[in-house]
């Protein structure tokens, strides 16, 4: 290999390792900056780090603003690296376009242009504009994926949707009448919890409350204050009152949605005790899950972890709006009057819609993660 040659793969090596590090500062924010994506950014130059930062909780201050700020002076000359285009319109904050522009910076290395029609392209020429290099696409696939709630949002009008489901040895999710049986381990319980922290929210619906009364919270030590909102489908607006979602609704959000019909008495009781009550239309006499969907969407919420029981889960992969899903095996077995975790028509829909692309073991369990096919493509 000539110079010339070595020092372009040099630094293309550099490109890509200083953006991996930015992507995995963009994942400190995931499930607390919605209605904004989590961005990370890394300021460079002559070969060091001198500025780096992630989208703040709540969407702001914006990445590129917090990696410009820790670099001061030293980030005139230097190369920023971003894993979304750096915005160019004024929302709550003014644009990122114009900090970088400023700031002095004489290189951009962005991993995607972004989706939301009131920037998709324009950060990018604004840069090219004020004399600024501008690269687009490395690490591009990375930040799909871990942009895909902001990308499905902007394009679709629907977050993103992950199903989680605990299987036994011989295919159920809970026992005979739906008793709660302990079926994964700790290591898997803890995944479950990170998992629950990197979501914008959470939904089950009422027959699993009625079931199990759970809180669905984040409880890994120190993390009780990420967890995401929870949302819970209630067409008649069965929640009681002292289920322990409605008892801690004001201190963790707590989301209804409820048919056109459901009782205003109820609606009235459950907003006394905090929880914030939605009425969406009904379909064949059930909640229309795309309209759900659109209502979380609007409200600003991005990424959406379904870990209801088999029936809404069934419901999610009959309508085709799952786009992950992580089932974890057990070695535990049940018995025949368990309850089934996925049909069979729903199985061979999963598999239709959605391909493994990987199985791990997670303790005594298996976790096998599906990704509808074209995530890679959004």
């Amino acid at each position: 290999m000539s110079a010339p040659d070595s020092a372009v793969a040099d630094a293309a090596t550099s490109d890509r390792r200083f953006m991996a590090l930015a992507l995995s500062l963009g994942r400190r924010g995931l499930g607390r900056t919605w209605p904004n994506p989590a961005v990370g950014a890394v300021v460079v130059k002559n070969g060091e780090i001198v500025g780096r930062g992630w989208t703040q909780p709540g969407g702001r201050p914006h990445a590129e603003i917090e990696a410009l700020r820790r670099a001061g002076e030293a980030a005139r000359g230097a190369t920023l690296y971003v894993t979304l285009e750096p915005c160019s319109h004024h929302g709550k904050s003014p644009p990122c376009a114009d900090a970088v522009i400023t700031s002095g910076i004489a290189r951009v290395v962005s991993a995607l242009q972004d989706p939301n029609p009131e920037v998709s392209g324009a950060g990018h020429a604004r840069l090219r504009s004020a004399g600024i290099a501008v690269d687009v696409g490395i690490g591009g696939a990375a930040a799909r994926r871990d942009h895909a709630g902001h990308i499905r949002r902007m394009r679709e009008g629907r977050p993103q949707v992950m199903i989680k489901l605990a299987i036994s040895a011989d295919g159920k999710a809970a026992g005979a009448g739906r008793r709660r049986v302990a079926i994964t381990g700790d290591a898997v319980r803890n995944r479950v919890h990170l998992l629950r922290a990197q979501s914008d929210a959470i939904m089950i619906g009422s027959g699993t409350v009625l079931a199990d009364d759970p809180v669905l919270t984040c409880r890994l030590p120190g993390m009780v204050k990420m967890s995401p909102t929870r949302v819970v489908l209630d067409s008649a607006l069965r929640l009681p009152i002292r289920s322990r979602l409605v008892q801690t609704a004001r201190d963790t959000p707590l989301w209804v949605i409820a048919a056109d019909h459901a009782p205003p008495a109820s609606e009235a009781a459950l907003r006394e005790h905090g929880a914030d009550v939605v009425r969406t239309a009904e379909k064949n006499g059930r909640l229309d899950l795309t309209a759900v969907l659109k209502l979380l969407a609007a409200r600003g919420v991005t990424r959406l972890m379904v870990e209801g029981g088999p029936t809404l889960a069934s419901a999610f992969i009959a309508a085709d709006l799952v786009d992950e899903a992580l089932l974890f095996h057990s070695p535990i077995r049940i018995g025949d009057d368990g309850l089934t975790a996925l049909e069979p028509r729903a199985r061979t829909m999963l598999d239709q819609h959605l391909k493994c692309i990987s199985s791990e073991q997670v303790g005594p369990d298996r976790q096998e993660c599906y990704e509808r096919e074209s995530l890679a493509d959004v």
